[in-house]
């Protein structure tokens, strides 16, 4: 696809944002992956997208691989990490080494950020969550992203260098933005993916980024966002086939839109089931859902796992 460049300016040359030293260029098995946030313990939900993930690669000829999404620096801890391979081990997982890890990648996300200032894509953002609930609070019927989030008023969307110097003077901290509107101009035609699914044909599906607003690709406390490092981390992987929750199917079209905006490989999706407790509330670990190291201490087994998940 071609790709617009505001007036004046120009791309810059591919650079390359990769790092990676897993997916050797003469390999053309399908890759399929497993990337769990180390901020608390495994729970069921996710046995079952390991487990899927480890079967269909399995299935598929296809290579397994791990990566540990640790962006989130506050809440990350080892002892967690260490649980992620314990709890593979006993589910009877096997991965390729080595593991990535995001907290490693931070200059290729940096990167990846001035590729896209360069242009012109994305702006700095001062505004806080609660600037930003003050201000759509005063506008009855304001839409919220997929996530429900309010959709960003774009309050800081055309400030100037002296208005930014100025945020900066008093300790202020920029997220960083996509500029949707500008980047859907910059696309040629309308984007997809291959959506497959269980015993059935794939299809087609269209992006509708345009749910997500002016999305944060960059936080302030760390050069990315979840939606960013993802995408540049399973090109990097050469992940073929992504395997994941149905909570993140909305999310797919935001990440189709940077993988196009950053020439990224296109891969194909399926997105599964999620589990949930008896109250209906899919499993996590905010709600504090029963961890797979309490289950196992309880005296259940893998084999008991599979065959509640239906993997056996």
């Amino acid at each position: 696809m071609q790709h617009k460049t505001r007036q004046n300016e120009t791309a810059p040359a591919r650079q390359d944002l990769s790092g990676a030293t897993q997916s050797p260029v003469s390999d053309t098995r399908p890759v399929l992956r497993f990337a769990p946030s180390p901020n608390g313990y495994l729970h069921l939900g996710h046995a079952y997208s390991a487990l899927l993930n480890h079967r269909l690669a399995q299935e598929m000829g296809g290579r397994f691989l791990l990566r540990i999404e640790d962006i989130d620096t506050q809440r990350a801890r080892p002892e967690y990490e260490a649980a992620v391979y314990e709890d593979l081990a006993w589910l009877g997982l096997s991965w390729e080494e080595p593991v990535m890890r995001q907290s490693e990648r931070f200059a290729v996300y940096e990167l990846a950020l001035e590729r896209l200032a360069a242009r012109g894509l994305i702006y700095p953002c001062y505004c806080t969550r609660g600037e930003i609930a003050e201000r759509v609070a005063q506008r009855p019927g304001w839409p919220c992203d997929p996530d429900g989030q309010p959709l960003y008023p774009g309050t800081c969307r055309n400030l100037s260098a002296e208005d930014q110097a100025q945020w900066r003077a008093l300790g202020r901290y920029a997220a960083r933005r996509i500029d949707m509107a500008f980047a859907n101009t910059c696309i040629d035609g309308q984007i997809g993916w291959r959506e497959f699914y269980d015993g059935a044909e794939s299809r087609e599906l269209y992006a509708e980024s345009g749910l997500w607003g002016d999305a944060i690709v960059g936080r302030k406390d760390v050069p990315t966002s979840y939606h960013l490092a993802v995408v540049i981390d399973d090109a990097a992987q050469g992940v073929t086939d992504i395997v994941r929750g149905q909570d993140l199917f909305n999310a797919t079209s935001l990440h189709r839109l940077l993988q196009v905006l950053l020439d990224l490989p296109e891969p194909h999706y399926h997105h599964h089931r999620l589990l949930t407790d008896d109250d209906g509330r899919k499993l996590s670990k905010s709600i504090k859902s029963m961890s797979l190291r309490q289950l196992r201490a309880e005296g259940v087994t893998p084999s008991d796992i599979k065959r509640q998940l239906g993997l056996l």
